[in-house]
C-alpha cells in the first residue's frame, strides 16, 4: 500500500496526492490534461513553500515530497501498480462510473479503489466494478492538506477488511477518520447543502444581502466562514451537483436548488475558480481593495 494513484490533479486532487506523498507514499498523479497537472503540480510546490516559510517542515521534507510525486496522462500506466487508487475528477456521475469500469480492468486484483466523491452513491460506483466489496469511498476536505476530517463511506458490499484498511491509512496520514453508511450526501454535505441552499433562498427572497447574511453566520453561529463565501470557495457548480444528486436520491423538495443558484450557474458564475460568485474575485476587484488600503 505504499503505491497511491490519484485521479484528478485539480484542488482536491493535488490535495490529496500532497498529503500522501509528504507522508512518504509513491504517488502517481494523473489527469488527462498535462495543463492541468503542471498547475497541480505548482499548486503543490506553492503550498509546500508556505510550510517551509512558517517553519512547519524543512527544505529537505519539501523536496522528499516533491520526488514522491510522479505525474501521468496515461490511466493504465499510472494505475497499474497502485495498492489504493483515489479519484477525485469532477463531480459527474457518468464520468466517475466510466472511470471506475477501466480501474476494474487496469488495476492489480487486490486494489482497492476509493472515490473523494460529496454526493454519488458508493454503491453505484461499486456495481460497474467486479469488486464492489474494494470499493469505498474516502472523502477528504478542502484544503486537503490542512483539514483533519476523513469520512470514510462504507458501500452496500463494501468488506469490513477494506474499511478497516482505509481507516487505518487515514490515520496514518493524521487525518481523522469518520465512518458513515451510503446514503446521499454522507453527513458533510447533506447537512452543510442544504444550509448553503437556504443562504441562497435568503439572498433570493432580499432578507438581506450577501455580506450581511454571510456576517450573521460568521458572528451568531461562529462559522469561520459564511455560507456564500464557502459557496464561491467550493464552486456553485459543484455545490447545484450536490444538491441535485440529493434531490434525485430523497425525492424530497427540501433538497431542491434554489433558482438563483441554478441561474448562476448558467451564467458561469462559479465562484473563486470563474473569478465572480457571490463575490468578485476579479483581478481588478483585487486591485480596487489594494487601493483603497493605501487611500
Amino acid at each position: 500500500m505504499k503505491n497511491i494513484a490519484v485521479i484528478g490533479a485539480g484542488t482536491m486532487g493535488n490535495g490529496i496526492a500532497h498529503t500522501f506523498a509528504q507522508f512518504g507514499y509513491k504517488v502517481s498523479l494523473i489527469d488527462i490534461s498535462q495543463d492541468s497537472l503542471d498547475k497541480g503540480l505548482a499548486t503543490i510546490t506553492k503550498n509546500l513553500d508556505r510550510m517551509v516559510a512558517k517553519d512547519k517542515i524543512a527544505e529537505s521534507d519539501k523536496n522528499n515530497t516533491l520526488n514522491n510525486i510522479t505525474t501521468f496522462t496515461d490511466l493504465e500506466k499510472g494505475a497499474e501498480y497502485a495498492g489504493l487508487v483515489v479519484e477525485a475528477a469532477t463531480e459527474n456521475e457518468d464520468i466517475k462510473l466510466e472511470l471506475f469500469r477501466n480501474l476494474d480492468n487496469l488495476c492489480p486484483d487486490d486494489t482497492i479503489l476509493a472515490t473523494n466523491t460529496s454526493s454519488i452513491p458508493i454503491t453505484k460506483i461499486a456495481a460497474v466494478t467486479q469488486r464492489p466489496d474494494q470499493v469505498i469511498g474516502m472523502h477528504f476536505m478542502n484544503p486537503v492538506p490542512i483539514m483533519k476530517l476523513v469520512e470514510v463511506i462504507r458501500g452496500y458490499n463494501t468488506s469490513d477488511e477494506t474499511t478497516n484498511i482505509v481507516l487505518e491509512l487515514a490515520k496514518q496520514l493524521k487525518k481523522v477518520p469518520t465512518e458513515v453508511n451510503d446514503y446521499p450526501g454522507f453527513v458533510a454535505n447533506r447537512i452543510l447543502m442544504p444550509m448553503i441552499n437556504e443562504a441562497v433562498e435568503a439572498l433570493y427572497n432580499n432578507v438581506a444581502g450577501v455580506e450581511e447574511i454571510d456576517t450573521v453566520m460568521k458572528l451568531g453561529m461562529a462559522h469561520p466562514m459564511g455560507p456564500l463565501q464557502l459557496a464561491d470557495f467550493i464552486g456553485l457548480d459543484v455545490c447545484l451537483s450536490i444538491l441535485e444528486v440529493m434531490y434525485e436520491g430523497f425525492k424530497n423538495p427540501k433538497y431542491a436548488p434554489c433558482p438563483l443558484l441554478v441561474n448562476m450557474v448558467r451564467a458561469g458564475k462559479l465562484g473563486v475558480k470563474s473569478g465572480e460568485g457571490f463575490y468578485d474575485y476579479s483581478e481588478s476587484r483585487k486591485a480596487e481593495k489594494v487601493s483603497a488600503q493605501f487611500s
